[in-house]
């Protein structure tokens, strides 16, 4: 085919258009490849930071919460406790926290709770720092009475009889009246089988 007659700016079909050289080097073409790999690499981890932050941030989470003092918790109000100095016992009920489990509304123990002529509020811990078994309340002998090891507590002052072998009188636990009359109390539980008051965390 005569292409004499054709306008310059006229192309063949088959005719294409010349590869730069530069381009056509083939270290050119895998320094290419390499660069969108390696962008490619780093993209994925940028996006990746986030929910990998977020997971570690979970997992640590039971790791770094304050092993602190216990909350007070609302038990009661005071016109249910007997004026007598009868004691009157009550569960406990707390959010509950294991490691990355939480239970809602959990019994998590049980007290006395003791009105004074005085208005002045004793609370104890039903567990005996014996053994660990729970205490009841005697009427007729005015104690608090252990069966697992056939001894007695002082009602006023939990303190134990001289031949109990508990190594402690009943723990105490803090106690409050607040907003006209509802009794709260700083519930925690305390090491067993030792002179000394430790609490459990």
């Amino acid at each position: 085919m005569d292409h004499t007659n054709l306008p310059e700016n006229t192309k063949l079909e088959n005719e294409k258009e010349p590869i730069p050289e530069e381009d056509a080097k083939p270290e050119n073409a895998e320094r290419r490849e390499f660069m969108i790999k390696a962008g490619s690499v780093c993209l994925g981890g940028v996006v990746a930071i986030p929910p990998i932050a977020a997971g570690i941030a979970v997992l640590m989470d039971p790791l770094r919460r304050k092993q602190g003092d216990a909350d007070f918790t609302r038990v009661t109000l005071l016109d249910a406790l007997p004026e007598d100095g009868t004691p009157k016992k009550f569960t406990i009920y707390a959010d509950k926290q294991d490691a990355w489990n939480k239970f809602p509304n959990t019994a998590i123990g049980a007290i006395y709770l003791c009105r004074k002529s005085d208005g002045k509020i004793d609370a104890f811990n039903v567990v005996c720092p014996h053994l660990g078994c729970a205490v009841v309340f005697r009427e007729s002998e005015r104690d608090y009475y252990c069966p697992c090891h056939n001894s007695a507590f002082d009602l006023e002052t939990g303190t134990q009889a001289p031949d109990s072998p508990s190594a402690r009188g009943l723990d105490s636990l803090e106690v409050k009246v607040e907003n006209e009359g509802e009794v709260w109390v700083k519930f925690q539980n305390f090491q067993p089988g030792i002179a000394d008051k430790k609490a459990i965390v």
